[in-house]
């Protein structure tokens, strides 16, 4: 088997969103997928990634890992590491297809059927727009966009916690992600933070706790955005408060930061999503700078790289938590590495998602179901792009043979 053509896809309506689909000379196909920055990384893909990849075997997959390896920017998880990470999973689900096998199996097999989901709290236009680095990242994150259903749970957050809170808890939600912080970052670009807007965002989970008690686990998300000193500031307020985790309070390439961080306070640290490549995670995991390790395979170098990253994890006694809030491949591959991976705790979903532009765009979502999350037993990783992509007036294609 060869491979006999590479397809960038991108819509016009989803602009930070790029598929990548594989064909072969058997007709089998094997459909990829990352996000941000969607024109970079295709134009990695035409560059670099075709030419190399065109003629050759496609269940060489570690060997195509190694040989796509970026030459610059080692540690970044730029626009080459998310052309691999899509490209890695087209591979592996053209695998999947080859041997009539679900993703999780290729890996090395299930350690479970299915596993608990948390709510990330976003709405339906949650980064939808495509962002320019000069503007503002998190003052607005899609809030003002007017709802397209009945979870806008942005909205709702910000708002009315209480009702949010309950209406997960009674569709089985383990937990509910927020980012109440963030605006009040923007204010002083993360170097301080004014009493005000400190109690504004505590405000936010001591309403959730006083309406559900313990009843659902909450996360606290913040982008990234704040120094150390603010961090430990906000983490001290909210230790009362029992939360799952604080996920990417400060820079996650700032190990020592975190590891500071970590020391300072009772709430385990999660890290890190945006982080590319085994070789940061093992930093990470050496200074003992994270309690729990969030992994993307579309970020991070695709499933080759997740499982080596959640068994080094392993190691170290640290569970994993796949992330997905923004596409649905990330979401069935995160599906999958949950499955297989022994120390993975959590999946990641958007609710407004996967109700809303997800089923839109692919067919063969995983199963939702009280809480729950499974994989379909269609081999690889499960997903097609649906007619509606393939029909849209906005989609641009590019391709190679």
């Amino acid at each position: 088997m060869k491979i006999t053509s590479i397809e960038t896809l991108e819509l016009e309506s989803r602009p930070n969103q790029l598929w990548v689909e594989i064909g072969t000379d058997t007709g089998l196909t094997g459909l990829g997928e990352t996000f941000w920055g969607a024109e970079s990384v295709a134009a990695y893909i035409r560059q670099v990634a075709a030419p190399y990849l065109l003629g050759k075997d496609p269940l060489a997959i570690e060997g195509h890992a190694r040989a796509l390896r970026p030459r610059h920017g080692f540690r970044s998880n730029g626009a080459e590491l998310r052309g691999n990470s899509a490209i890695d999973i087209a591979l592996w689900d053209l695998t999947g297809k080859a041997h009539g096998a679900p993703l999780y199996t290729c890996l090395g097999g299930a350690s479970r059927d299915d596993i608990a989901v948390y709510n990330t709290c976003a709405g339906y236009n949650y980064l939808k727009p495509a962002v320019r680095l000069a503007q503002s990242r998190s003052a607005d994150w899609g809030a003002a966009a007017q709802a397209e259903g009945p979870y806008d749970d942005l909205q709702a957050f910000l708002n009315t916690p209480e009702k949010l809170a309950e209406s997960l808890i009674e569709e089985g939600y383990a937990a509910m992600k927020i980012w109440p912080f963030d605006r009040a970052a923007e204010k002083t670009g993360g170097q301080s933070i004014d009493r005000d807007d400190l109690e504004a965002g505590v405000d936010i989970v001591r309403r959730i706790r006083a309406a559900v008690g313990n009843r659902i686990g909450i996360m606290m998300e913040c982008h990234s955005l704040w120094n150390v000193p603010t961090a430990k500031r906000i983490a001290q307020r909210l230790e009362p408060f029992d939360l799952e985790w604080l996920e990417d309070m400060i820079r996650p390439d700032d190990i020592g930061g975190l590891a500071e961080l970590a020391a300072s306070t009772r709430t385990p640290i999660c890290a890190s999503e945006v982080m590319g490549t085994r070789h940061n995670y093992r930093d990470l995991l050496e200074a003992r700078a994270a309690s729990i390790v969030m992994i993307d395979a579309t970020w991070c170098g695709g499933p080759t790289e997740a499982r080596k990253i959640a068994a080094m994890a392993d190691t170290y006694g640290r569970p994993v938590t796949l992330h997905d809030c923004t596409g649905p491949v990330s979401l069935a591959c995160g599906v999958h590495l949950s499955l297989h991976a022994p120390n993975a705790i959590l999946q990641e979903m958007t609710r407004a998602y996967y109700t809303g532009w997800y089923p839109e765009v692919v067919d063969g979502l995983p199963v939702f179901d009280k809480g729950r999350i499974r994989a379909t037993d269609a081999p690889g990783h499960g997903l097609t792009l649906s007619d509606a992509v393939r029909g849209d007036p906005g989609l641009r294609r590019w391709s190679a043979s």
